[in-house]
């Protein structure tokens, strides 16, 4: 499962506008149960999943299946329809889940679409073609297309110009179940102590599409699923970013691990994960004082 930023076929010009009428009509829903609320159930420990969910996966099936019956469906909640077909959509019908469910304000609706070349096999992965990330509280549409750039509801989307890992925000997640086998306990410190801070918000996809219009500069996460990111991804290769894994390597949909920046402070990034995997003593941080001389420095060398 390869995620490559070779240009897609051509797309129906029609394509992205309506997948962004799904997203909205299934962002309407979630308003909906969030007005209410909700019964929670738990799968695992404290994997929270809800009358939403499944709801909102279905209507989004069944919409696709209307605007693009040939398209397969890949969703979080079980849906895996057409899996061999040319083109297939990575749902995540609420991806905030634990923030829905407890009332706090952060989750989204997430669709990206591969294009897979004939002959792929059925669990492979073509380029990414299409993302869509709508978030219903703030009535936030993101949208890309591969070789179109990326959107925030109709108006272009960049990377931020941030060049320094120390002046940067940064965001992270850490999983609903066996949280204390993750790792990342000790990443987020040393980014927290290494950057301008470190979000934890809740939703993957829009930390994604933050990092794409330029909210945050960076974002990295330990085993998340393709209808997290596939859409996030796509957003911020086209506004200017990158995104790997944390050695490097271009990132694949079927990663476990996704480092996500605007690109400037990527190999920044990429050190600093280097010397942690390695084991190595890293750089003392600098006081307040120091940091103020480094940075005056710069300014003077015009860096």
């Amino acid at each position: 499962m390869s995620h490559s930023v070779e240009p897609a076929a051509a797309l129906d010009p029609a394509l992205v506008p309506k997948a962004s009428e799904i997203a909205r009509e299934a962002g309407a829903r979630l308003r909906e149960f969030y007005a209410q609320g909700v019964e929670t159930e738990y799968k695992g420990d404290v994997d929270l999943v809800t009358v939403a969910d499944r709801t909102v996966e279905k209507l989004i099936r069944g919409r696709l299946a209307e605007a693009f019956p040939a398209h397969g469906v890949y969703g979080e909640e079980g849906t895996r329809d057409r899996m061999e077909g040319e083109y297939r959509w990575y749902v995540d019908p609420l991806d905030g889940t634990t923030n829905f469910a407890h009332g706090f304000p952060q989750f989204c609706v997430s669709m990206g679409l591969d294009h897979r070349p004939a002959g792929l096999a059925a669990d492979g992965d073509g380029p990414l073609a299409a993302g869509v990330i709508y978030d219903p509280l703030r009535d936030e549409l993101f949208t890309a297309q591969r070789g179109q750039g990326a959107y925030l509801n109709g108006k272009r989307i960049h990377a931020s110009r941030c060049a320094h890992l120390a002046e940067a925000l940064l965001a992270t997640g850490f999983p609903s179940r066996k949280r204390h086998a993750s790792p990342n306990i000790h990443f987020y410190q040393e980014f927290t102590l290494r950057s301008h801070g470190v979000r934890r918000a809740g939703s993957a996809a829009l930390d994604l599409a933050y990092v794409a219009c330029g909210r945050l500069e960076g974002f990295w996460e330990f085993n998340l699923n393709p209808w997290d990111t596939a859409a996030g991804l796509l957003l911020i290769d086209e506004a200017g970013g990158r995104s790997t894994d944390f050695s490097g390597n271009p990132y694949r949909l079927d990663s476990r691990e996704v480092l996500a920046s605007n690109g400037l402070i990527h190999d920044e990034l990429l050190r600093l994960f280097e010397d942690m995997f390695a084991g190595r003593d890293l750089e003392p941080i600098p006081t307040p004082q120091e940091y103020a001389r480094q940075r005056a420095e710069r300014l003077r060398n015009g860096k």
